[in-house]
């Protein structure tokens, strides 16, 4: 029962943590009226949230060699609670700036200690623990936008005060729950973390292989889906609610990914996530109807976000005790470099006149050509499981 409770603090901090790097752009529209400031600013803005996230996975992992994983998480915590304070009283552009990079840095510094602090936690059913856990962090996403508006009818800082109270409130939670529990002490044996990491290279490799491109593709179609939408002739609304239902298929996908997982041969089950979101994307550049719009939407959606928790159940229940952190902490750093590159990549080929269709069609046919590739080289046992 006490290992439930600290379960159900991560659930909630992990929830806030991802809020404070979604929250920003639902504010650009009224951050950008209150500071005077133009849409390069402000997008630079929202970057600088996600570039905190990626920045400390590396040193993370090293820490976690030193410092046990639930003191990490806790720190976490700590930052996020001290940096949303700091940006809901910004009164200049670059303090905001400095802001969400440290709210981007608190759930950097999260994901890379809580993910294989959860795996030790529930060594019997680390993919039900992590689509849950995951499932938590996907509302944020469906919240953030409903959040923002609600505050506007107060104060647009109202909604990183609130992230910065709830985060002071659950970390404190937290870490009462952890001292009552008795944790688990597989940390221990994770102490060298350059050697560890290259000890696991062979797995690194094999997940970034698998999941890296679909992710690459994933980054740069949600991006870019309410434009592509009213590319099809779709209302700016209605994209936008087709959007919001791309996310909120996430949150069903987490928790029967996860479940899943833990029943499915880990590698093939991760090719079939990859090829199904393959095909259904494929799929959302000939279909223009409503209706179809809709419910291939929500497949998207549905199949892209199955594939985040059997990614970490794959690494996580594979990688031994001596390793876990300092693997993982390379895997999730290259992992999330490699994502955040895909709408830049999106947006240039925009640029240079190709079409949504055209840019969307070519990532789903690579991607079906990777599926068949690494399913050969698994049958012929070329891959670890």
């Amino acid at each position: 029962m006490s290992r439930a409770r600290v379960f159900a603090s991560l659930c909630s901090l992990v929830f806030l943590l991802n809020l404070a790097r979604i929250v920003f752009a639902p504010l650009l529209d009224v951050i950008i009226t209150d500071f005077s400031i133009g849409e390069g600013t402000a997008g630079l803005l929202v970057t600088l949230a996600w570039v905190g996230s990626a920045s400390p996975r590396l040193p993370t992992g090293w820490l976690l060699t030193k410092v046990p994983r639930h003191h990490v998480v806790i720190g976490s915590g700590s930052v996020l609670t001290v940096a949303s304070g700091f940006a809901a009283t910004a009164t200049t552009v670059r303090h905001l700036m400095i802001g969400a990079f440290l709210m981007g840095i608190a759930s950097g510094v999260y994901f890379v200690s809580a993910n294989p602090f959860l795996s030790e936690l529930f060594p019997d059913r680390v993919g039900r623990v992590m689509g849950i856990h995951g499932a938590a962090s996907q509302i944020a996403a469906i919240v953030a936008a409903p959040l923002v508006t609600l505050t506007l009818v107060v104060d647009w800082r109202l909604s990183l005060w609130a992230i910065a109270v709830g985060g002071a409130a659950v970390t404190v939670y937290t870490w009462i729950a952890a001292r009552e529990t008795e944790l688990p002490r597989a940390n221990e044996e994770d102490q060298t973390f350059v050697a560890g990491a290259l000890s696991e290279w062979r797995l690194i490799v094999t997940a970034l292989a698998i999941v890296g491109a679909a992710s690459f593709v994933w980054q740069g179609v949600f991006n870019f889906y309410e434009l592509y939408m009213q590319s099809k002739g779709v209302s700016g609304q209605v994209s936008g609610l087709l959007l919001s239902l791309v996310f909120a298929a996430g949150i069903p996908a987490f928790y029967f990914g996860g479940d899943l997982a833990d029943r499915l041969p880990r590698v093939p089950y991760m090719l079939g996530i990859v090829g199904l979101f393959s095909v259904s994307l494929f799929v959302l550049t000939v279909v223009d109807g409503l209706v179809q719009l809709i419910v291939i939407s929500g497949t998207v959606g549905f199949v892209i976000h199955a594939l985040f928790p059997a990614t970490d159940t794959f690494l996580l229940d594979t990688l031994p005790d001596s390793t876990r952190g300092s693997a993982y902490a390379v895997f999730s750093s290259v992992w999330m470099l490699t994502q955040s590159l895909g709408s830049f990549a999106v947006g240039l080929f925009v640029e240079s006149d190709y079409t949504y269709d055209s840019v969307f069609q070519t990532g789903a046919i690579v991607l079906g050509v990777s599926v068949v590739v690494l399913a050969l080289l698994d049958r012929t046992g070329r891959l670890p499981s």
